[in-house]
């Protein structure tokens, strides 16, 4: 049926007159004819609008409505507006014209479209879309088409689609999606030598598909995929040298194929497999020289009868060539079996012995498998990677017993490289050539990526190498990376990071070399797969560090890295506390302070400016006021007052001094209550974090008659890993690398420096024994002293009273506000500084009491 209706599509009246015909009733006759064609009457009732030459370059104005039928004319283009009075218009035939565009077609009845002989090189999209409901049969052939654009024919009640003598090259996926009416498809001699896998996509209803005259090299059931209806396959005409295994699996229904005049030298078992209904077989004209063992056993329906031979046969051997070894015994019998040995031609070329015979001739004992005349694949290439621009060798080795001339061709993603570098060497060794080709690729790019085969044919047949797979990388490469930034708490931070190369990199992010992101548990951080942007919400300063943008592909990896600064305005970071403390205590207050940057503190009293004394020490950047031996007029407001770039805040503590309750003033001085101070500054400090570990040093350098005590308050510190980060952030202090013991806080404090740097401790006699620095002479905030027995620190007998020792003094250095502050109270004291606390000279008193004063020193009788 599907035969007869395209015999018809076929056989449409064409004239070779500029003819226009209709169709109409005796009625149509009453309407005049337009100028200057004329009317006559045809046979079938077919009233014929001639307009035979008459030079028209577009079609008549004013119509006739009964025109049904308009060919043979010299139209170069068809704008729209000319089509639309034809409302009734069937068939149009504009062949031999000169259109080379098709633009859209108006809305019409039109089921017979004939474009054929034109110079049509462009279908516009949609042109096909006003017609697609009604057309049936359409023809492109000879034409300038190169490119079939996909989803350009729309058109679901087509059954008949030619496109012959065209320059297609390449047939997409997906091309003919939304035909499912059609039935036959002809494409012979475009120079077709590429069809993608999924190119009939759709065409689920056709039964006939023509190739022939083309340049395809192989069949596979890739382009084949969806045909389960078709019935006629005509690939005849083509360079086709290989049926992949497994090509028939949608043509259950295929009844005949024609494979003649192809490249097919080996035909394995696995030819033909699924292929249950075919009738009818043309592999004529190939130079088959090996045939599998069962290669057409599975083609059951496969018949010769000689009434029929001309429409049902088996036309495959007419060949010369065959490879009569032990592996083609099987062929003359089958042949007698299936009633086929009277209609093949099938002569062997090898071995000498059997040149020239028929194969039916041939006993099964002279089938002998003594050599390989055939080319034997022994080394193939190799799958290999290369970064962009690099050289890839390619090789390949075949060997063959014959002397036989062996010709090689390298074949990507199946097409044969005609302009490859390619270097051939032959040797002859031991009655064997040895035949080796090697492909050389220069500077390589994306495009050479694809499956390479070295093919080696001589004249007993082909052989094929395994597919090497060559990748193309290329390094990433940024194309955006991340810039420092710097942003205030709470708004939102966005750094920016992409990257280009092959395969496309993967964008990985990391802060401070780790993978562990405040933001991320806190889900504050969005990082999209497919976006270039890295956000973080509702910043806060434990999101600063460094950020590092990694790109990696199979090439390599590239790092960006960007900073992040969050500032922030200062603020407490505890609750100020007032204070109370007793007469002659160390009263510490506290003024932990947050901010970023770092903020700058200064301590007010009353008001006013706070006078400092030998009394008053600082630590940890200024975040503790130690005041030693308290007294009333230490009393009052302090104000801590901490600014950065953003802004200042202020704070306010109240201390109070309350009177002694077990000071006696008549009490004689104690010259070890220096140590004691020493142990305060010390204890008070490290309690300052309680659970929070705190690194203080307070190193309090007194000096009383033969005693010399050194303390030191330096900006600079090696912070060890557990002090707490608020107090890192402020400032570091510095200390000694030697003389350290224990605190209950973790921490390291040098409390006694070693007799080689010049510090020492006099032990005196006295009824309780001399009292010394002890590092656990103290829990929490009650100290106490210890004897020198029980602290092992080094200390200077009696005998040892009249050695001068003194306290070793750094370089003058200029310090921040301290120093300043201090040299305001004792210009004295400016001149001589260690680390912005300055040390009383030989001659002075370090806060040495007057007569009737009482210092602490925490043993019950300390007064």
């Amino acid at each position: 049926m599907a035969r007869k209706t395209f015999k018809m599509a076929e056989d449409w009246p064409v004239s070779v007159a500029v003819v226009f015909m209709l169709l109409g009733l005796s009625a149509c006759a009453l309407e005049p004819c337009p100028d200057p064609c004329s009317c006559k009457s045809g046979s079938d009732e077919i009233h014929i609008l001639d307009c035979n030459r008459k030079r028209l370059t577009t079609a008549p104005r004013n119509p006739p409505s009964w025109i049904t039928q308009v060919i043979h004319n010299r139209i170069w283009e068809l704008p729209l507006h000319q089509l639309q009075p034809y409302t009734s218009l069937e068939s149009l035939d504009l062949a031999s014209n000169s259109i080379s565009v098709l633009k859209a077609f108006p809305s019409m009845p039109l089921k017979y479209l004939n474009l054929s002989n034109n110079k049509v090189s462009t279908l516009e999209p949609g042109c096909f879309d006003n017609i697609s409901s009604t057309l049936l049969v359409l023809k492109l052939n000879r034409n300038r088409l190169a490119l079939l654009p996909s989803k350009v024919f729309k058109l679901p009640m087509l059954n008949f689609l030619e496109i012959k003598r065209n320059k297609i090259k390449v047939v997409d996926s997906l091309t003919f999606k939304g035909m499912e009416a059609l039935r036959s498809l002809k494409m012979q001699r475009n120079g077709i030598t590429k069809l993608m896998d999924g190119a009939f996509f759709g065409l689920n209803n056709m039964e006939e598909l023509e190739l022939e005259h083309n340049n395809l090299t192989e069949v596979s059931k890739g382009w084949l995929y969806g045909l389960r209806m078709l019935r006629v396959l005509q690939l005849s005409q083509n360079t086709i040298g290989i049926i992949r295994a497994d090509a028939w699996e949608f043509l259950q229904k295929l009844e005949q194929l024609d494979l003649s005049f192809n490249h097919l030298t080996r035909l394995e078992d696995t030819a033909f497999v699924g292929l249950g209904l075919l009738e009818n077989l043309n592999l004529g004209e190939n130079t088959i020289s090996h045939l599998g063992e069962g290669v057409f056993g599975g083609l059951a329906s496969l018949q010769f009868h000689i009434p029929l031979l001309s429409s049902s046969a088996l036309s495959m051997l007419n060949t010369t060539s065959l490879l009569c070894d032990c592996q083609l015994q099987w062929l003359g019998q089958w042949l007698i079996d299936s009633h086929f040995h009277q209609s093949v031609s099938a002569v062997c070329a090898h071995p000498a012995s059997l040149v020239g015979r028929d194969i039916l001739s041939v006993t099964a004992e002279e089938f002998v498998c003594d050599d390989f005349p055939k080319p034997r694949i022994s080394a193939h290439p190799e799958t290999a990677t290369a970064l962009r621009g690099t050289n890839v060798t390619l090789s390949c080795v075949a060997s063959s017993s014959s002397d036989s001339p062996m010709a090689t061709a390298w074949r990507k993603d199946g097409e044969v490289l005609y302009d490859g570098q390619v270097e051939n060497y032959a040797r002859y060794q031991q009655g064997e050539l040895s035949y080796t080709t090697v492909l050389h690729l220069l500077s390589v790019n994306f495009t050479d990526e694809g499956l390479y085969q070295c093919v080696v044919t001589n004249h007993f047949g082909s052989n094929y190498s395994h597919r090497a797979r060559l990748t193309v990388n290329e390094l990433p490469s940024f194309l955006k990376t991340p810039m420092d930034l710097t942003i205030r708490t709470g708004t939102m931070a966005r750094l920016e990071c992409a990257a280009d190369g092959h395969p496309s990199p993967q964008i990985a992010w990391q802060k401070d070399g780790g993978t562990d992101f405040p933001a991320a548990r806190e889900r504050r951080m969005h990082v999209m797969p497919d976006d270039d942007i890295f956000f973080i919400a509702n910043v806060k300063t434990e999101d600063m560090g460094v950020y590092s943008c990694t790109a990696q592909n199979a090439a390599g990896s590239l790092s960006a890295n960007a900073t992040l600064t969050v500032l922030e305005t200062p603020s407490f970071m505890r609750p100020l506390e007032d204070r109370t403390v007793a007469r002659g205590e160390t009263a510490v207050l506290q003024c932990i302070a947050g901010g970023s940057p770092a903020p700058r503190l200064n301590w007010t009293k009353d008001d006013g400016p706070l006078v400092l004394t030998e009394r008053h020490f600082f630590a940890a950047a200024n975040q503790l006021l130690i005041i030693v031996d308290a007294g009333p007029a230490d009393a009052g407001k302090y104000t801590c007052v901490m600014s950065n770039t953003l802004g200042t805040e202020r704070g306010h503590i109240y201390l109070g001094v309350s009177p002694s309750a077990n000071c006696d003033t008549g009490t004689s001085y104690d010259p070890d209550h220096w140590a004691t101070v020493g142990i305060v500054v010390i204890v008070v400090v490290c309690c300052v974090v309680g659970t929070s570990l705190v690194w203080v040093i307070v190193i309090y350098h007194m000096r009383r008659k033969s005693e010399d005590y050194s303390i030191t308050n330096t900006d600079e510190m090696n912070l060890p890993a557990d002090i707490p980060s608020y107090l890192s952030s402020q400032g570091t202090l510095s200390e000694p690398q030697e003389g350290y013991s224990n605190s209950e806080a973790g921490s390291h404090q040098q409390l006694m420096p070693p007799l080689s740097n010049g510090y020492a401790h006099k032990g005196t006699d006295g009824g309780a024994g001399s009292l010394v620095i002890c590092s656990d002479c103290y829990d929490n905030a009650n100290i106490y002293s210890r004897t020198r027995e029980y602290c092992p620190y080094a200390y200077l007998g009696a005998e040892e009273d009249d050695v001068g020792l003194g306290a070793p003094r750094g370089p003058p250095r200029e310090d921040a506000t301290l120093e300043g502050l201090i040299s305001q109270q004792d210009p004295s004291a400016s001149n001589s500084s260690y680390g912005g606390l300055h040390p009383p000279s030989h001659g002075e008193r370090l806060g040495g009491p007057e007569p009737g004063e009482c210092y602490a020193t925490g043993e019950s009788n300390g007064c």
